[in-house]
């Protein structure tokens, strides 16, 4: 609980006090100036609000401190969390246990593993045999398409060669795509080319004809020379 001001004249009446309502009832000090020296100092108020920005700077780095340690310890969970250290370690108890087991029965492993296994059967339970015919067509199949399987393997390396290969023929089907339009329209030009002398060829015929008749001998004159022949009829 805060004091009592003793320069306060409201408050139970002391030296202080009495000593201010004079100066008061004199008017030498007024209500206005005691009113004044009530008010806190500007600089005050600064340097408490600095000491507040200091104190929330230092409670935000406490925090980013704390989440720092939170990320560590969730980043590190898997070496330091007990959880996983228990279940680690249970992991290579079993292993241990079943890495015994192994040890313990070497001798009857290594006989097992030296006798030769052609010709035997293992025991299938009747719940499984309709897996075993499904597993056997997966593997017949498998052993037909091995030879493709292993050949794709071995061309892996040579991969980008034959793309390169296969880029070069794409570019030159296109030059003969290109050529082979260019002479498809030649082609449908000569035909209309010969289309044309096909007609001329019937009219010739017809002048020569007409010329023997009236004994003009007349050179022979090639199928497409048409300018010849009309030279001829004019003389």
């Amino acid at each position: 609980m805060a004091a009592a001001n003793p320069w306060d004249p409201a408050t139970a009446p002391n030296a202080a006090g009495l000593l201010l309502g004079h100066f008061i009832t004199s008017e030498l000090v007024t209500e206005e100036m005691l009113n004044i020296s009530k008010k806190s100092t500007s600089c005050f108020v600064n340097f408490s609000r600095l000491q507040q920005i200091t104190d929330i700077q230092a409670e935000i780095y406490q925090k980013n401190l704390e989440i720092e340690l939170l990320s560590l310890e969730k980043d590190a969970a898997d070496v330091i969390h007990p959880s996983f250290l228990a279940q680690k370690c249970h992991s290579l108890q079993s292993m241990n246990n079943h890495l015994e087991a192994v040890l313990k029965e070497k001798r009857s492993l290594r006989q097992r593993l030296l006798k030769p296994m052609c010709q035997g059967n293992l025991p299938v339970e009747a719940v499984y045999h309709r897996y075993m015919v499904h597993l056997l067509e997966l593997a017949v199949t498998f052993i037909e398409r091995l030879e493709d399987h292993l050949e794709t393997i071995r061309n892996i390396p040579h991969l980008d060669a034959d793309l390169k290969k296969m880029s070069t023929a794409l570019a030159k089907m296109d030059i003969l795509v290109t050529e082979t339009e260019e002479l498809a329209e030649n082609v449908l030009k000569w035909q209309e080319q010969q289309k044309e002398v096909s007609s001329y060829i019937p009219k010739i015929l017809a002048e020569k004809n007409s010329l023997h008749k009236h004994d003009v001998i007349v050179p022979p004159l090639p199928l497409t020379s048409k300018v010849n022949v009309q030279t001829i009829n004019a003389k």
